[in-house]
């Protein structure tokens, strides 16, 4: 006697579950991605500009050497000291404020990122140039 199955099992796969959980998926990187702000440094890189510096904005050069020593303007100075130098820059261009950061090739990154974060922190605008 032979028995007969009654039922096939389906070889089908159903979507819907996974589209909906793609669709959630999507909706929440969209949201988290919009919420979180990039805590990086606002760096400008030299280049072309439109318009020419202004006139009472002082060069200051701060460069860092293999060491991790810095320099303002060819005279050694501190961390402290350009913190400094920064704030009586920051009281006589107000928002024209700016330095130049030049690190030789062999400096840390740790020196650099320092002298940067310093003057992201004061609201002075940082130019860096190639490492030399």
């Amino acid at each position: 006697m032979a028995v007969k199955k009654r039922s096939k099992v389906s070889a089908e796969f159903n979507m819907s579950s996974l589209t909906d959980i793609i669709f959630l998926l999507l909706i929440f990187f969209m949201l988290t991605s919009s919420i979180v702000t990039p805590n990086a440094l606002n760096l400008q890189l030299p280049g072309k500009k439109t318009s020419p510096p202004p006139p009472k904005a002082k060069n200051k050069i701060v460069s860092i050497d293999e060491s991790g020593a810095y320099t303002l303007n060819g005279a050694p100075i501190s961390l402290d000291g350009v913190k400094r130098q920064m704030e009586s820059l920051k009281r006589v261009d107000k928002d024209k404020a700016a330095i130049v950061v030049s690190p030789s090739a062999k400096a840390s990154n740790e020196t650099v990122v320092a002298i940067l974060d310093l003057a992201y922190k004061m609201e002075v605008r940082a130019v860096l140039t190639e490492p030399k």
